[in-house]
């Protein structure tokens, strides 16, 4: 087991502009700790963490929190699992690195390195409700074969609003896309007034807009681009 969700990492050039955006978004800053060397920030919207890490790493990064690391990274090489990285020196903040079969970086921590936020349930985001950090895939079998042991419950493929796997776990839920839908991980927003919501992002005047996949009507799903690249989908509920 990965252990418990604790965010997705993403590489930026400009933690400013990266916090600044998604803030206009409606995300809240969490207080972080001095875990790390880098300048760090994480923004959440009450479901999702996204931790903008202004450095270079292997982004986005699916982080977990896990016990005792170090026992955990050799236990994993035990079963002939593969480890991308293995920082578990005694002066280390023991983190290590491993890769599903479509070449996503997951990453396992000894411990947190943000405070909880207290967000109301009526304090939603512009976005909608965050539904999941969706991969791109050849091999969706594949994909299923590896997530499943790790915890996550696959649904039915469905071809709505585009080809994709959703897999479900208790604290994120995950799917996979085809790689023509998008060649990079994004975020999934859905929301039944999503096209109002649309209109106000709009006017905000952040980000990269571009049309949605597989001829959704574009005035009630559209793909936005964070400074950093993140790429983020909102869909109409139904679409």
């Amino acid at each position: 087991m990965l252990g418990r969700f604790h965010e997705i990492g993403i590489s930026t050039a400009d933690i400013r502009a990266s916090v600044e955006f998604y803030e206009r978004l409606g995300f809240s800053q969490a207080p972080t700790a001095d875990t790390w060397p880098h300048p760090y920030g994480v923004l959440t919207d009450g479901r999702i963490f996204l931790g903008l890490h202004q450095r270079s790493l292997d982004s986005p990064t699916l982080t977990f929190v896990h016990a005792d690391v170090a026992r955990y990274g050799r236990e994993l090489e035990s079963r002939g699992v593969k480890l991308a990285y293995q920082r578990t020196a005694e002066h280390e903040f023991n983190t290590i690195g491993l890769k599903d079969p479509a070449g996503q970086m997951l990453a396992l921590i000894e411990a947190r390195t943000y405070s909880p936020v207290l967000r109301r349930a009526e304090h939603v985001s512009v976005c909608g409700y965050f539904e999941e950090f969706s991969m791109p895939s050849t091999d969706f079998a594949a994909a299923k074969a590896y997530w499943e042991p790790l915890g996550f419950v696959a649904t039915e493929e469905t071809d709505l609003p585009y080809p994709h796997l959703a897999l479900t776990s208790d604290h994120l839920d995950i799917a996979f896309h085809a790689p023509r839908i998008l060649d990079q991980p994004m975020l999934v927003f859905r929301d039944h007034g999503m096209r109002e919501r649309l209109a106000k992002l709009r006017d905000l005047a952040v980000g990269t807009w571009r049309d949605p996949p597989n001829g959704l009507d574009p005035g009630a799903n559209a793909f936005l681009a964070a400074p950093e690249g993140t790429a983020l989908l909102f869909l109409e509920e139904g679409s």
